[in-house]
């Protein structure tokens, strides 16, 4: 073998060495950032922004700015979105579509994502837990099965950080079939595939059931001992859950140590205002909804309600909240009476620039 052949070998032996190395340096550089780990829930629900950005509703930061609300609420400190989904609704809104889409907007800004399923095709609350109408005649068996693949379904394509296994479910829900009263084996069953269907599709998402209030939630989540689950949501509006903060504060830190799991204000709201920004009825509206004369249906007072509210969350030892519709504003002009019946409550007001709450997502050191 000649010299130059040698050294043409070497040479090719060298490069082919290094274009190996470099190639495997590429696979270890870059892996897969793992998840960052919720340490603390400080969340908004949006699911009304999607119907609101088609209605061409613009928000603005208090410098009366334009802005993106994903983005206003994140530079304020929130780091997840709490998103309802409903089975089969009458339009788009809350639909599996319509949650994939805005799920995949919400994690692309680096955002948390938590669902809400309501099993239902419609709103799903303590006095509501309509079974979606294409399961209505089914048996039970199949019912439970249902159950099942549709959670797995949801977890597989929409991958959430948490997942609620029902809304406000103090009666149980897809009654009558899980309905407490009538039906407690079979109401516990339904959880139960719920919640298997999660823990079979993922190792991360974490699971939550909700109660609505603090009162009787003991009672309820003593029933919920055999299912596997993650956190422990309860819904606080003073206007209908008791306006002692110090009897929520003692309920949450009562109910983590005798469940051992963290406890989230799943939804809450204040009034900025009693007043209207349409002719739509609102929920609140009248001084005895308020905790008066602490906290006064003014900005400073909704703020002060929310600082209030995360000193007890952190008295308690509990693990964060998550404001309800801080964006559904009047959507539908001055004199609609299908707009909103939450617009004194939502984090905008009439002008649709964010109130002083909006300060209050930052995470707590």
């Amino acid at each position: 073998m000649t010299l130059k052949r040698l050294f043409f070998l070497a040479i090719l032996s060298s490069l082919l060495f290094s274009c190996c190395t470099k190639k495997d340096e590429t696979k270890t550089e870059s892996p897969d950032p793992e998840p960052i780990p919720l340490t603390y829930v400080s969340g908004a629900d949006l699911s009304f922004l999607p119907f609101l950005e088609e209605n061409a509703t613009k928000f603005y930061d208090k410098d009366g700015t334009e802005e993106n609300v994903l983005d206003l609420f994140k530079e304020r400190g929130m780091n997840i979105v709490r998103l309802k989904l409903w089975y089969e609704p009458e339009t788009s809104a809350a639909s599996f579509s319509e949650v994939k889409a805005f799920s995949e907007r919400i994690k692309a800004k680096g955002l948390k994502v938590w669902l809400t399923v309501h099993y239902s095709d419609t709103w799903a609350d303590p006095g509501h837990q309509e079974t979606p109408e294409t399961w209505k005649n089914l048996s039970f068996p199949v019912l439970k099965d249902s159950v099942s693949e549709y959670t797995k379904r949801i977890v597989q394509q929409l991958q959430p950080d948490i997942i609620q296994i029902g809304n406000e479910i103090n009666g149980g829900f897809l009654w009558p079939s899980g309905k407490i009263s009538e039906n407690e084996s079979q109401f516990i069953e339904l959880m139960q595939a719920g919640a298997q269907a999660v823990r079979a599709q993922s190792s991360t998402t974490q699971i939550m059931i909700h109660f609505a209030g603090h009162e009787g939630s003991d009672w309820f989540y003593n029933k919920m001992t055999s299912i596997d689950y993650d956190y422990i949501g309860l819904s606080y509006y003073p206007w209908w859950h008791g306006k002692d903060m110090d009897v929520l504060q003692n309920q949450m830190s009562s109910l983590k140590s005798k469940y051992q799991k963290e406890v989230i204000i799943a939804e809450t709201s204040y009034p900025f205002t009693l007043g209207w920004n349409d002719w739509t009825n609102n929920i609140v509206g009248a001084d005895e909804h308020l905790i008066l004369p602490d906290f006064t249906a003014t900005k400073e007072g909704q703020k002060a309600f929310l600082l209030k509210l995360k000193e007890k969350i952190k008295l308690a030892d509990a693990f964060g909240f998550c404001y309800w519709a801080p964006d559904w504003v009047a959507w539908d002009g001055p004199e609609s009476q299908r707009g909103s019946s939450w617009e004194n409550q939502a984090l905008f007001d009439f002008e649709n620039k964010e109130t002083e709450a909006m300060e209050v997502f930052s995470i707590p050191e």
